[in-house]
């Protein structure tokens, strides 16, 4: 049997109380040689025996690089960078390195959002063009009945993006709350919305509302030179036979934009709306035809841009599987909902709460969420509440959704359907 693949239940993990409270430092937590899938009392480092497995599973699936990081009793406690930034120029990663987190996006903005919502700056069941109408929305009714919750709980029944942006309209497929429709045009739209609540682009309000509280200080939904040098490279599946490198999506478009910020004097990072519209000839006319079409491919993308250490996104996890203590933190009550059932739609084997996926395993409830851009960026993060504990694995390849299975697999013991449907 491989590493993933055996048994870990005889043995349960040794906790000390003195580490539990200290700060992350992974020299400072014992080497946990042994992880129990079947035994709730043990934690989710990966076992050293995968570990050592892993070079050798990046190698076969194409995988240049793997971040991890692991939450235990609402702590973040261990985290392992390996492999490179780039499989071209062999530059390794480190610490630091930034990682495209893809629709992992989704629930960091969510838990924006929910924030907002607890200090009564937003209300989940009001119609969003109450508070803004885009020009690109169709005329149609079911576009009034959209509400914030909806969003966050994907029943907007818009498509997930618009094939043709530039001259397509955004319009609901079936009135809103009746089914399951996965959207990031309906996560942009709330987006825009937040932008005219707050005054702010999405960056400035994350960095004060999420990011700066909660010690992120290595995440950003945008872009700069300092982030694009730590940033990773996507690369191909493994059963991609082109040998060059794949383009690049967000890195492209925003290396282009990244010009005009410069001229401007004004940072992506401060970037709303109208600027990418201001922006956006200029930036078509020095990028390939197709790559830039509308302004949302240059503004920063509450649904996909995000950035991040897989410390930083760990930190966010723990927020997610402990009672809130800051005054800043969503409340108790509203970190319920999030990992509560928000619509009933028959048949499903997984159900929505608010910005995560929720199922029920033979050891309780989980919610995950699952990221994956251009086909190059394929991530994962899992929580259990009741445990208080989490796992992220941020992966710059096409298989990285084989390899990140499982790190799942040998960390937790969990087999989710979400690996299979």
């Amino acid at each position: 049997m491989t590493p993933e693949a055996a048994p870990r239940c005889p043995h349960r993990r040794r906790w000390l109380t003195a580490l539990a409270a200290t700060p992350l430092a992974a020299s400072a937590w014992p080497r946990l040689t042994s992880a129990a899938a079947c035994d709730d009392a043990a934690g989710w480092i990966p076992p050293d025996a995968f570990l050592a497995d892993l070079p050798r599973l990046m190698q076969a699936l194409s995988v240049p690089a793997i971040g991890m990081a692991v939450v235990e009793r609402g702590e973040v406690v261990w985290s392992r960078n390996l492999g490179v930034l780039n499989a071209e120029t062999r530059a390794p990663v480190a610490e630091d390195t930034l990682f495209e987190d893809a629709s992992l996006s989704k629930p960091v903005f969510a838990y924006l959002v929910l924030q907002l919502a607890d200090q009564g700056v937003i209300d989940l069941d009001a119609p969003l063009v109450r508070y803004r109408r885009m020009d690109y929305l169709a005329g149609h009714p079911w576009v009034d009945l959209v509400t914030a919750r909806d969003v966050l709980r994907h029943s907007t029944g818009l498509p997930n993006w618009r094939r043709d942006p530039a001259n397509e309209t955004l319009v609901p497929a079936v009135k809103p709350g009746t089914r399951i429709d996965y959207s990031g045009e309906a996560i942009f739209w709330l987006q825009l919305v937040v932008e005219t609540l707050t005054g702010e682009s999405l960056d400035e309000s994350m960095q004060r509302l999420l990011f700066g509280p909660a010690g992120m200080r290595d995440s950003s939904y945008t872009w700069s030179r300092e982030l694009a040098a730590r940033s990773v490279y996507g690369h191909r599946a493994v059963d991609d036979d082109d040998p060059a490198m794949p383009p690049q999506m967000l890195r492209d478009t925003w290396n282009a934009a990244q010009t005009i910020a410069d001229r401007w004097n004004k940072p992506l990072s401060s970037w709303r709306y109208a600027d990418a519209e201001r922006a956006l000839p200029e930036v078509q006319a020095i990028t390939p035809k197709g790559l830039v079409n509308w302004p949302g491919d240059v503004l920063a993308n509450a649904a996909a841009s995000l950035r991040t250490t897989p410390t930083d996104y760990a930190r966010f996890m723990a927020l997610m599987v402990r009672v809130p203590r800051e005054p800043w933190q969503i409340t108790e009550a509203t970190r319920t909902a999030m990992l509560t059932r928000q619509i009933d739609v028959p048949g499903r084997w997984t159900d929505k709460g608010l910005g995560w996926n929720l199922e029920s395993t033979p050891r309780g409830p989980v919610f995950y969420h699952s990221g994956s851009n251009g086909g190059i960026f394929k991530n994962f993060a899992l929580g259990d509440a009741r445990g208080q504990r989490a796992l992220v694995a941020l992966t710059n390849g096409g298989s990285g959704n084989v390899l990140y299975r499982r790190v799942v697999r040998a960390a937790t013991g969990h087999d989710l359907l979400a690996f299979d449907l």
